[in-house]
């Protein structure tokens, strides 16, 4: 979407590109061309069941990027799309021009989240979305904003329980597994953001203010009167912070 340079927004779980329309026509509509993949085992991508490491998610976009002929990118992701962000570059830093970090968390997981993730992913191919998408709902969007913002709660919860339980477990076991990324963000030589809902219980802004002091110049904006999705709970906020951000990139 758009003609300008290339903005790629990475959706988290257990959603699909969708989480970023209003992003898309936002910043198409300001000159930049938004490139928004669904992940594999997610929204209209290949369900490949097992599991998906974030260094698998990382190729993934690289190679979409290639079939593209896209080569530097600004790019951001929210939640596990953060972290597919931070492999990303890990693995292709000569490719980015500015990392935004959205509700998002930097250090392993711990013993007792991947017992959890792994239970999880087990517990999703048994059951199917539906149950565990009725039970997150109220920590994907703040509770007053399911109330205030009825459209937004049945655009997430739709898409959580449109998500492939295979494709969705796969993600969860890679995740479990996933490296330790502050090292890697110490050594970043890009312009990053990082964005946080206040009222995140998922990546609280603690985990936040952890990725500002490990990023080099890092800039932090929390969002109030949000959860874990400040993209959808308060557009507006969170598009100026983003277009604040790039505008700074154009100059």
């Amino acid at each position: 979407m758009g003609a300008g340079e290339p903005l790629v927004l990475v959706h988290g779980h257990p959603f699909d590109r969708t989480m970023w329309r209003p992003q898309a026509e936002h910043f198409a509509a300001r000159g930049w061309r938004v490139i928004v993949p669904d992940l594999r085992g997610y929204g209209e991508s290949e369900v490949i069941p097992g599991k998906t490491p974030l260094e698998t998610f990382a190729g993934d976009i690289a190679a979409l990027l290639d079939h593209l002929g896209v080569g530097d990118i600004v790019l951001g992701g929210l939640s596990m799309g953060g972290q597919i962000v931070m492999d990303f570059h890990r693995q292709y830093p000569e490719r980015l021009r500015a990392l935004l970090l959205a509700d998002t968390s930097a250090p392993p997981e711990t013993e007792e989240g991947v017992r959890r993730r792994r239970a999880t992913a087990d517990r999703l191919v048994h059951e199917g979305m539906a149950p565990y998408a009725d039970e997150v709902l109220a920590m994907m969007v703040a509770p007053a904003n399911i109330e205030a913002l009825p459209e937004v709660a049945e655009h997430v919860l739709r898409m959580m329980r449109d998500t492939p339980p295979e494709g969705a477990a796969a993600a969860l076991r890679g995740r479990a597994e996933r490296p330790d990324y502050v090292s890697t963000l110490s050594r970043a030589e890009v312009p990053t953001l990082v964005v946080v809902g206040r009222e995140d219980e998922f990546t609280p802004l603690e985990d936040a203010e952890l990725l500002r002091s490990c990023v080099p110049g890092a800039e932090l904006v929390v969002v109030q009167g949000a959860a874990h999705m400040p993209n959808l709970e308060r557009t507006a906020e969170f598009d100026d912070a983003l277009g604040t951000f790039l505008d700074r990139l154009s100059r």
